[in-house]
């Protein structure tokens, strides 16, 4: 892969000025994307498309996937393209004993389809339709359908949207039943809190599947399995092969499908701060953690004017040989329809940048219309981008100096052998605190900030090395709190779609705290009695799988 120019931060755009943050931490354009899933071409019994190990599609099949550290080596992909073709296959495994994974947009971070004792990988990418649904006056978006496509069609064919992730890759069978967030989702919350039904293929106590519709109606006998799909996590319940969104404050009655989900901003303004390497000594280092932190303390409320703003703060590790490019980056997304939109993304940056000294680069005030900018945003986030370790963390309040003083000298170490490491925060709170906690699967809903450390490297030989650098960079990060973040005054636990199976490991989670907690606080009992009447005989299951109250 080739790596662009860590100088491309001093482009002097909105999306330019993101795509430049992003890109300086080595993500290439959109147009180096995951490989898609082939086009299934159905074969007799019904079940989907057979690809075997002779099959000249399963290689691409197999390596599928945007964390190349894993390769799935089943029996066989059911390549999937309706809801009857799962059914057929979920019960084809079912009778002959194979274990399954299911995928859409192969965006896991973990080795969930490449687990070894996978015999079975069902394949959604194919089920990719959008479309409004009268009868449940509803938007219908099959599992396999990408973010940017579903935004795009949406935004097409009625000027709505959902407030769902900025990669354009992500499919929405994990993101959804995850919750998913992004650039919208302080102004309009959670994706899944736009979600009204979900189209699941189950397996009861008898071994028998079939697919079930849960919605959010109060009187729908179904309506725990819909909730558990609202931030339960995917892989846990069933196939999710279609969902349904409307928000829950649509006009009651309404037909007309232009009301009932949200509208995006028609303009996007942005801009960015950098600061050089050279700058940045420990103390500046700290005063622009403390600086990001304590804003989004002060403005992370439902009534703040800056609930259109996103932005993300990226502080880069250095890299072994060449140009040392910035050590940090604060890029901007913001809604730029307030008349009094670019005066406070001024004020922003300024904050950031306050009291840090040196020679701080700011880009100009840029102002796109919505679909463009999230475009942008999203081709300079998307690649295929090799191996990496990914870890996460809500945070209710910023790091302390302790805190920035373990990532300035993870990040400024050398000899770590990664090709591209960061860290980074992004905006979190608005609207999505709104949310009562136990109103969906999401328990997650009084942070500011939601934390990204990644590392990415290249070398098969580095895998090691540069997962273990990693792993005690988040845990001298959370060292007071038994190396992960426990919830708490300052921390509230782990992203379910970001999953690390370290946080179920005794050697990295020394906090007594289980991993189930980490994920879904208070929600785990709810998620094991959903998982006890919808997958009896824990059919769905992976490293960090919620797990029934009693396995039969």
């Amino acid at each position: 892969m080739t790596v662009p120019s860590r100088r491309s931060f001093v482009a002097g755009t909105l999306t330019a000025g993101a795509a430049a943050g992003l890109a300086a931490a080595g993500v290439a354009p959109a147009h180096a994307r995951s490989t898609p899933a082939p086009t299934p071409h159905p074969t007799p019994g019904g079940g989907g498309t057979v690809v075997t190990p002779g099959d000249p599609r399963y290689a691409a099949l197999s390596t599928r996937g945007s964390n190349k550290r894993f390769t799935a080596q089943p029996d066989a992909f059911r390549l999937i393209t309706t809801t009857q073709e799962a059914v057929r296959a979920v019960g084809d495994a079912v009778r002959t004993g194979r274990r399954i994974a299911v995928r859409s947009g192969a965006h896991c971070y973990e080795n969930v389809a490449g687990d070894p004792a996978v015999r079975l990988v069902l394949d959604l990418g194919a089920m990719d339709a959008v479309r409004y649904d009268a009868r449940r006056r509803a938007f219908m978006i099959e599992a396999g359908a990408q973010l940017m496509d579903v935004y795009k069609k949406l935004d097409a064919g009625w000027g709505v949207t959902l407030p769902g992730g900025t990669s354009a890759t992500v499919a929405l069978g994990g993101h959804i039943a995850g919750g998913g967030y992004g650039a919208l989702s302080r102004s309009l919350g959670l994706a899944a809190d736009h979600l009204y039904a979900v189209e699941v293929v189950v397996v009861d106590a008898a071994g028998r599947a079939r697919a079930v519709v849960a919605t959010r109606e109060r009187t729908d006998p179904r309506r725990e399995l819909w909730w558990a799909h609202t931030g339960g996590g995917g892989g846990n319940f069933g196939v999710v092969t279609r969902y349904w969104f409307r928000s829950p404050d649509a006009p009651r009655h309404c037909t007309d499908p232009t009301r009932l989900l949200p509208r995006p901003p028609r303009a996007i303004l942005g801009g960015m701060v950098s600061f050089p390497r050279e700058d940045m000594d420990r103390t500046s280092f700290r005063q622009v953690i403390r600086n990001h932190g304590r804003w989004h303390e002060r403005n992370s409320g439902a009534d703040t004017p800056y609930t259109g703003l996103y932005s993300g703060l990226v502080l880069y590790g250095r890299p072994e040989s060449g140009d040392p490019g910035p050590a940090i980056n604060c890029y901007t997304y913001m809604d730029g329809t307030r008349p009094d939109a670019e005066q406070l993304l001024r004020a922003y940056l300024r904050d950031i940048a306050e009291g840090v000294g040196g020679t701080p680069y700011f880009s100009p005030i840029n102002s796109q219309p919505w679909i463009a900018a999230a475009e942008y945003l999203a081709g300079a986030q998307d690649s295929d981008i090799g191996r990496h370790k990914l870890k996460s963390a809500y945070l209710r309040r910023g790091h302390n100096d302790a805190q920035a003083d373990v990532l300035y000298t993870y990040l400024n170490s050398t000899g770590n052998r990664h090709d591209l490491s960061n860290v980074t925060f992004h905006s979190y709170g608005g609207r999505i605190n709104t949310v009562p906690g136990d109103a969906t699967a999401s328990a997650h809903r009084d942070s500011v900030l939601k934390a990204i450390y990644m590392n990415t490297w290249q070398d098969p030989a580095a895998d090691e090395a540069s997962v273990d650098w990693l792993r005690r960079l988040y845990r001298d990060v959370f060292a007071t709190t038994g190396g992960v973040p426990v919830p708490g005054r300052d921390t509230d636990g782990c992203y379910i779609n970001y999953s690390d199976i370290d946080a179920a490991d005794p050697r990295w989670n020394t906090s007594g705290v289980p991993w189930q907690r980490l994920y879904y606080k208070d929600a785990y009992p709810r998620l094991q009695r959903v998982k006890a009447a919808w997958d009896p005989r824990n059919v769905f299951r992976h490293a960090l799988a919620v797990t029934p109250e009693r396995v039969r």
